[in-house]
């Protein structure tokens, strides 16, 4: 399969010197930079290194995903933070394992003894909870439904609606938020019985620039989506 990595940055130039020289260029076919709008060099630095950007025009991450979408040329994409949470050196563990044969592999921060060194007491818990609710309500067996870092099959976007409003307004519209697309995915790829799998993929602290989590907001999204699903979509 064709491989597209998405890498997402609103102002993280200082992770972004430091990660992207870490990242061949040879184990994808594309690279996109994804960016929310950043005005610390993020911009200029990844288009001064032959990085293509796309500068998203509506704010959150899953309209950030949808805009890119007529963009993408692989046939996986895998999903990447620049911030030092995300390992380079998962990147090509990630594309192996998709060779596979799976429809998705999830780089977890918590299987076979990795960890996130960026969790606080609340994020730690938020994760714990998502991930045990939603293999208690659709059969799964995660050990991190919430991670940016993972790859997948583009048509999955498609298959799973994921690129549908009606996917998201309610939950944006209670919370006043707007959310991303990774635990929906976890969830229909378990409703679906899809063929998924996990390998450990630890998670270092960020480097520079300013935590972007909604953690409150976010996480009643989140698990009123987690909820709504055991009723709908099939």
């Amino acid at each position: 399969m064709k491989t597209t990595l998405i890498v997402c940055t609103l102002n993280e130039i200082d992770g972004m010197r430091v990660i992207m020289p870490q990242i061949n260029k040879a184990w994808c076919d594309q690279i996109i930079i994804l960016d929310g709008g950043s005005t610390d060099g993020t911009i200029e630095y990844a288009r001064e290194n032959g990085y293509f950007v796309y500068i998203q025009k509506q704010k959150g991450f899953r309209f950030a995903y949808m805009e890119v979408l007529p963009y993408i040329e692989g046939d996986m994409i895998i999903t990447f933070s620049p911030d030092g949470n995300s390992l380079p050196e998962l990147i090509p563990e990630l594309i192996e394992k998709m060779n596979e044969g799976y429809d998705m592999v999830i780089a977890s921060r918590y299987l076979a003894g990795a960890r996130s060194e960026d969790d606080d007491t609340i994020t730690a818990f938020g994760n714990w909870l998502f991930t045990k609710t939603v293999n208690l309500l659709f059969g799964a067996h995660y050990t991190d439904v919430m991670v940016i870092l993972r790859a997948y099959k583009k048509q999955l976007i498609y298959d799973l609606d994921l690129n549908k409003d009606e996917s998201y307004e309610l939950p944006e519209r209670l919370f006043s938020t707007r959310i991303s697309w990774e635990p929906l995915l976890s969830v229909r790829a378990a409703k679906r019985k899809l063929k998924v799998t996990e390998i450990p993929g630890p998670e270092p602290p960020r480097i520079g620039g300013v935590r972007k989590l909604q953690i409150w907001r976010w996480g009643a999204a989140y698990y009123f989506q987690f909820i709504r699903e055991v009723f709908r979509w099939r």
